[in-house]
């Protein structure tokens, strides 16, 4: 356990900073729904609007199959950001839980009271007292975003990603969604980089999270880059910002 939560929690504060970023080419996206455009279209959240188009938001909000009256967990939340976007999509059927575990307290200190600043109705923004997520009713999304590579870091390895995917598909519904974004490594290169250019090996994190009992549905390719050869780490200035990033969509059976 201390394993999985030191790999971790050393570099997702740092990590979810970088910002996703709108790719030099891309393939069409699937229809945005009403409910998704109304919620970026919120005045309140006029402060992070700016950074809808760089991150694809309603592209891959689409692609996710978030909808009203859903129970999302946003794990590692950020500044809040998809939390929000979240709120206004769900409803009032729905909820929000923005979690962070138990060994990312410092890095929930100042967003944690913005979030709750935000006197959203129906989201849920804490720390858990665990280190891998749990949930005490079953969700319908799980999303994760730029922190999934973290999970391996510091010779935390598979084993951590394991217990990790398993805490995930036990906390979700039947037919629920495990949605992960992250910065794409070459292929074949599995774990080798997660902590030091903070990538990931696409089709291991594929295989990884289909070996605990996850089906594979399929990928948005909206914040694909070709022109990020993977050799940079994503805090380069000569990347950051427009790395190539995968957004891939699991369902638990």
């Amino acid at each position: 356990m201390k394993a999985i939560a030191l790999g971790l929690m050393l570099t997702a504060a740092a990590t979810v900073a970088v910002a996703q970023q709108k790719p030099a080419a891309s393939t069409k996206s699937a229809a945005v729904p009403a409910y998704v455009t109304a919620a970026l279209a919120d005045p309140a959240r006029a402060d992070q609007a700016a950074d809808d188009e760089r991150r694809q938001a309603a592209a891959v909000l689409a692609f996710s199959g978030v909808k009203p009256g859903d129970t999302v967990i946003d794990y590692l939340p950020g500044k809040g950001y998809w939390t929000r976007i979240f709120s206004g999509i769900v409803g009032p059927k729905g909820h929000v839980y923005a979690y962070w575990p138990a060994a990312g307290q410092k890095y929930a200190e100042k967003a944690l009271g913005t979030i709750q600043g935000w006197n959203l109705p129906n989201a849920t923004a804490q720390v858990q007292t665990v280190n891998l997520p749990v949930s005490d009713k079953p969700v319908d999304l799980f999303w994760t975003v730029q922190n999934y590579h973290d999970v391996a870091n510091k010779d935390a390895g598979e084993p951590a990603l394991r217990a990790f995917d398993q805490a995930v598909f036990k906390l979700l519904k039947s037919g629920g969604t495990y949605v992960i974004i992250d910065h794409a490594d070459a292929v074949g290169k599995g774990l080798a980089n997660t902590n030091t250019t903070h990538r990931i090996d696409p089709d291991y994190v594929k295989r990884q999270v289909q070996s605990v009992g996850f089906r594979f549905v399929g990928e948005s390719r909206v914040l694909r880059n070709p022109e990020d050869d993977h050799s940079k780490n994503v805090f380069d200035p000569a990347i950051r910002g427009r790395t190539d990033q995968f957004v891939y969509k699991f369902r638990k059976p």
